[in-house]
């Protein structure tokens, strides 16, 4: 087959990229060909292209851009030339330009829409009437027509049948994957408390993602403010680039006097990303609302204990497993767990094994990759048989 994903694949948009790589990478492995067409602006930067696959960057058209996300005419041109090369396209995410574009072009390749936990309630009523007006215009009506509607979990069933008013029968549930080998073994410990002049004897916590209030982080710095009060050696790394958040965070900071407690890193990659797994001690993410976090996955399958909501994705089977502390959305509960955390040894070790062990058993992306590959198939004949 011949496939296209159609996403930001930069290093801000986060977790999809990781996903689109690591996917594209079995893909390739399987023998299939496979394109990524990415919207960016100038100043982004590409996440690496995954051997035998290859990237197309398109320029977002400003001003439009700015309101409405990803447009890109560049974007348009592409897949009005090239669309019908290919066998099946990919498109992720959706209230942006190019979960609209494959529909626009009047080609019948399949299409199929990976949700990433967009149509959570949080992320729903963010930007609220923006989305209304989307679906308004097409969002529910080209939702009805692909092909497949992929998404992670039940929680996610729930929210597309809210949103459409019906079960779609194109509903696919798909858990996003890892590849377990990356992460053993870790860097030896110390590299990344070297690299920023961390001391030793300082608990790390470590929250890793860009810096929006989506990621929980007006809930993390008042439990944290809490949590140092009687654990003055913790340092709470915030490791990502600004996604709106980082102005009011360094306000709350300043205020309450934490300026020698927190440290921003900016975005972490490679062996340094390791690095800072391998160095915290408790990584924390009391996210409103994930498709499916791959940090959180990350730092699990570092073995490294966790704080988060039950909003990552697979809350489920974090509770089934007992593979982290769960919060909720509140700081004095956070602030609880994460001295719970820091202060039982069984109970830190526990959780972590645990959720080593779920992320090998359920997340093993050789497994879900084929998953995926088989549900491009299915959706190659069903359109060849129409």
């Amino acid at each position: 087959m011949k496939i296209l994903n159609i996403c930001a694949y930069t290093w801000e948009i986060g977790g999809p990229a990781r996903i689109i790589y690591d996917h594209t990478v079995e893909a390739v492995a399987c023998g299939h060909e496979v394109d990524i067409l990415s919207p960016m602006s100038p100043g982004d930067k590409l996440y690496p292209a995954p051997a035998g696959a290859r990237v197309i960057p398109c320029l977002r058209t400003r001003p439009i851009a700015r309101f409405y996300r990803e447009f890109s005419l560049g974007l348009y041109r592409f897949l009005k030339k090239h669309l019908d090369d290919y066998d099946v396209v990919h498109i992720h995410g959706i209230w942006h330009f190019g979960s609209l574009a494959p529909f626009m072009v009047g080609s019948k390749i399949p299409k199929i829409i990976t949700i990433h936990g967009l149509l959570d309630r949080w992320a729903v009523n963010h930007h609220a009437w923006k989305k209304n007006l989307v679906t308004l215009l097409y969002q529910k009506r080209l939702l009805g027509k692909t092909d497949v509607i992929h998404i992670n979990n039940t929680d996610e069933e729930e929210d597309v049948i809210q949103y459409l008013g019906y079960r779609p029968d194109n509903l696919v549930i798909i858990p996003n994957g890892m590849r377990m080998s990356d992460y053993d073994p870790l860097p030896p410990k110390g590299m990344f408390r070297q690299y920023f002049n961390i001391p030793g004897d300082r608990k790390i916590l470590l929250f890793m993602g860009r810096l929006n209030i989506k990621k929980g982080l007006d809930i993390l710095l008042p439990a944290f403010r809490s949590c140092h009060r009687d654990n003055p050696g913790t340092l709470l790394v915030l490791a990502g680039p600004d996604d709106g958040y980082k102005a009011e965070a360094s306000a709350f900071i300043e205020e309450n006097r934490l300026s020698d407690a927190v440290k921003f890193t900016g975005m972490l990659t490679g062996e340094l990303k390791k690095a800072a797994l391998s160095d915290a001690s408790v990584f924390v993410l009391p996210t409103y609302s994930e498709g499916f976090s791959i940090a959180v996955l990350e730092a699990m399958a570092s073995r490294l204990p966790a704080v988060v909501s039950d909003r990552t994705g697979f809350g489920d089977f974090t509770r089934q497993y007992e593979a982290a502390a769960i919060t909720a959305l509140d700081p004095d509960d956070l602030a609880g767990k994460l001295q719970k955390i820091l202060g039982d040894d069984a109970y830190r070790i526990s959780r972590a094994e645990n959720a080593y062990r779920m992320v090998s058993e359920l997340f093993d992306i050789r497994v879900v990759a084929r998953q995926m590959l088989d549900t491009y198939k299915s959706a190659v004949l069903a359109s060849q048989l129409q």
